[in-house]
């Protein structure tokens, strides 16, 4: 805005406030104007464009906590007249008004609560401008909550709860994952069993079948031999067969040898009959 004797020129997004006799006469758009030499003065000029401030506060939680809230305001003057004459210093006016609904609302929300209901503290904020800002000639067209900080010992003992629900939750899922595998390890064990007792059964069965028919076979093909002869010279190679195969193990220099001679295949025959027999009676 440049100001000369009975001229005046605005700029754009500039208004002016004209005086005849320090009483108000006009605004004064962007453009040139005349003016009436020692009756019309100007008595200030105010910018049409949006601005932005921003105001911060420190309030406590309603669960004892102190937080630093920083909020933006942008605002543009709608009435020049008003604002002019009704406010002197609008960026103190709107600083107290945000003070005054941060430390009205914060205080009834604990701390959590406060970082989920940021939104709507910008909100209550930009309402209770707007009402009140536009009395005195100025728009609130946004009111923004951009910085919410808690004490720096409170941020700590929040990250650290965090960090030890997050290594709880981990060794939950850690253990859960231990106990999957060793269920399906006891499954698989059950069943390598089952199977493997099975084959045994299977096995013993067959070899049971099988001397039943050598038995009756030599029997029948060599004179005076018994059945019980026949078994024994089974069980003779049966033990000579378990000699050789301990025998051809690589551990076997840990194997411990009791008695084994070939007359106690014989003994424990007749003990193992015995004790069948004691058994039964």
């Amino acid at each position: 805005m440049t100001h000369r004797f009975g001229k005046l020129l605005c700029l754009p997004y500039k208004v002016a406030i004209v005086e005849s006799c320090g009483k108000f006469s006009k605004k004064a758009d962007a453009g040139f104007h005349c003016l009436t030499p020692c009756v019309e003065t100007v008595a200030s000029s105010l910018s049409l464009k949006l601005r932005l401030m921003t105001v911060t506060c420190e309030t406590k939680t309603k669960d004892n906590v102190f937080v630093v809230v920083e909020v933006a305001v942008q605002y543009e003057v709608i009435d020049p007249e008003a604002a002019h004459y009704k406010l002197t210093d609008p960026k103190s006016q709107i600083k107290s008004y945000v003070e005054d609904v941060i430390r009205g609302t914060i205080p009834t929300k604990t701390l959590d609560d406060t970082f989920s209901s940021k939104d709507q503290l910008a909100m209550a904020v930009s309402s209770q401008l707007h009402a009140k800002m536009e009395e005195y000639g100025y728009d609130i067209r946004k009111a923004l909550v951009t910085d919410l900080s808690p004490d720096r010992g409170v941020k700590a003992a929040m990250n650290e709860i965090n960090a030890q629900k997050r290594l709880k939750d981990a060794s939950a899922a850690k253990a859960e994952g231990e106990k999957i595998v060793k269920v399906k390890a006891a499954e698989a064990d059950k069943e390598a069993k089952y199977l493997s007792g099975l084959g045994v059964a299977m096995q013993r069965s067959a070899i049971v079948n099988g001397l039943k028919g050598s038995i009756n076979h030599f029997a029948g093909g060599v004179a005076e031999t018994t059945p019980r002869d026949v078994m024994d010279l089974l069980l003779l190679t049966q033990y000579f067969d378990t000699l050789k195969d301990i025998g051809n193990n690589p551990n076997s220099r840990k194997t411990l040898f009791v008695n084994h001679g070939p007359s106690a295949v014989t003994h424990l025959q007749a003990t193992l009959k015995n004790d069948l027999m004691q058994g039964n009676k």
